[in-house]
């Protein structure tokens, strides 16, 4: 028997942990810091730069945009190059787009790296959710564990973010917007060093089978509901903090309502596992999307620290549990060779949702002449998807 320490499966399993570790530095640099921390900033951007809503909305509409054309060519070009190369190249990518963003101030030039930074992360989410799967190839099993680890990545960033942004901008004020980006871009690129390292070496997954057709008819609930929560959780997340300091919030209240979020993110998988496993048809999206509309709709009713909280713990356990639920709604509804097409389409409709509702958010608020009315839109529009995946009715696939 192995001296204790020396099992040599306790040391593969804790070198594939790290590995997984490593590896979720993706989702924090392409989710946390290239999308999300653009909420953080957003206020001292306006400040400084004199955007109106509509100006702020584009950005991340450019952002989402970029993500779209990332998904598209990443689908194009995994089966030639890899899912080792292009998560690599996406961190890059991302890295010198967010790094970037500190040191330009034209609103164009700012719009062409936020698109840049939505390219490569798209590439960075697809790719390292795929390898993360595939971390223990010859324990299958295990494959749900590293999986989580990687997603967690993306709380991890948003606590980061959460703590080290506001803090920042406190102390140097609103025109110190592009140190906060750089800071993030300096960060993202020692990032990179360490996943490529843990990307290169996961064995590539195995090609997928050819995909088998099957009709979008019998999943238009769910897909309509899907866009309403790309449209309104992405209104919600570009202009909260922007509500919340407009209405008197302290950077405290900040750093603590960001910290909940991505605590609650780490979090969600112990909430939704088993709804997402045995309740039937769109009834686990549909309560992932009512716990985002409770969420979104308590800063409109209170700004007090104690509903922001409250607020920002419920948008995080649910924020990542929606693409979750769909992926299993898919998995149960579809043969394996239908998934990918099929979890394509729905990530092209996602996209497509991000990119419109950021900036059709901000036009609201500049023609009402009010924040408020653009985020009880988000709410809105969280409430009615929540009403259409009830309607998605059960579809199962013969095992």
């Amino acid at each position: 028997m192995a001296p204790v320490g020396t099992d040599p499966r306790a040391i593969t399993l804790a070198r594939g942990l790290l590995v997984a570790l490593l590896l979720s530095f993706g989702p924090a640099v392409s989710n946390s810091f290239s999308r999300f921390a653009y909420a953080l900033i957003l206020p001292a951007m306006r400040s400084d730069l004199q955007w109106n809503y509509s100006q702020a909305g584009s950005i991340n509409t450019v952002n989402a945009l970029g993500y779209l054309f990332g998904a598209l060519l990443t689908r194009a070009l995994v089966a030639r190059l890899g899912n080792r190369a292009l998560y690599g190249w996406g961190m890059v990518l991302t890295s010198v787009a967010i790094t970037a963003t500190g040191f330009v101030r034209d609103f164009e030039a700012l719009m062409a790296v936020r698109v840049l930074a939505g390219v490569g992360g798209a590439a960075v989410f697809i790719c390292g959710g795929a390898l993360s799967g595939n971390i223990f190839p010859k324990r299958p099993q295990l494959a749900t564990t590293t999986i989580a680890i990687y997603f967690a990545g993306g709380g991890i960033g948003l606590m980061l973010s959460g703590v080290a942004l506001p803090l920042l901008l406190e102390a140097q004020g609103s025109t110190s917007w592009p140190l906060a980006w750089r800071s993030m871009g300096y960060a993202s690129l020692l990032m990179t060093v360490a996943a490529a390292w843990s990307a290169w070496g996961i064995a590539e997954p195995g090609k997928m089978p050819g995909e088998a057709r099957w009709k979008l008819r019998p999943f238009a609930a769910e897909l309509a509901a899907y866009a309403m929560f790309a449209l309104g959780y992405i209104g919600f997340m570009t202009f909260v903090i922007e509500w919340m300091r407009l209405n008197g919030a302290s950077t405290a209240t900040v750093i603590a309502v960001w910290f909940v979020l991505g605590l609650a993110t780490l979090l969600a998988p112990l909430v939704w596992r088993k709804p997402a496993e045995h309740w039937p048809g769109g009834r686990p999206l549909a309560a992932v999307m009512a716990v985002l509309a409770a969420g979104a709709v308590l800063p409109l009713a209170s700004t007090q620290p104690a509903a922001l909280l409250l607020s920002a713990a419920l948008f995080g356990v649910a924020m990542f549990s929606a693409p979750s639920s769909v992926g299993s709604f898919i998995k149960r509804a579809l043969p394996s060779p239908a998934w990918g097409s099929a979890i394509a389409t729905f990530t092209v409709v996602f996209a497509a949702g991000q990119i419109a509702g950021p900036v059709a958010i901000g036009w609201l608020a500049d023609r009402s002449g009010s924040l408020q009315i653009g985020l009880a839109a988000s709410a809105g529009l969280l409430a009615i998807g929540a009403v259409l995946a009830l309607v998605q009715r059960d579809l199962r696939h013969p095992q």
